[in-house]
């Protein structure tokens, strides 16, 4: 299995920045094995949405919410996917989950993703 543990998340004021951090483990993971990882959030009463995404191949899709002030990196050497995330606003407030996709599909809709983290809060106060 592989095991998706998120860090970084808090509150922050309107402006203010986060870096959110995902590590991934597992006996069988294998970063190029995952085609593909990425943040998604839900925020209150709202469905869950993607983020950003990256593959393997370092192709990054980001949803328009978060264009310009999101970026997405992943760190081979620490098995880490990071997302440093500036000029928050209130409606950035939501609880963010970190997932990997373990086939060819790395698209922003959380359906093909096949591991899933817990989620860490991140709450911007205006």
């Amino acid at each position: 299995s592989v095991q998706l543990v998120e860090s970084g998340g808090g509150s922050v004021q309107a402006g203010g920045s986060l870096r959110l951090s995902c590590v991934a483990s597992g006996p069988v993971y294998n970063r190029e094995r995952m085609y593909c990882m990425g943040w998604f959030r839900q925020r209150p009463g709202k469905a869950r949405e993607g983020v950003a995404v990256v593959g393997n191949d370092g192709v990054r899709r980001y949803a328009n919410s978060g264009k310009g002030r999101f970026t997405i990196s992943f760190d081979n050497a620490k098995n880490t996917l990071s997302l440093q995330m500036s000029n928050l606003k209130p409606e950035d407030t939501a609880m963010y989950y970190c997932a990997a996709a373990r086939d060819a599909y790395c698209w922003l809709l959380g359906d093909g993703y096949n591991y899933w983290g817990q989620g860490t809060q991140v709450t911007v106060s205006s």
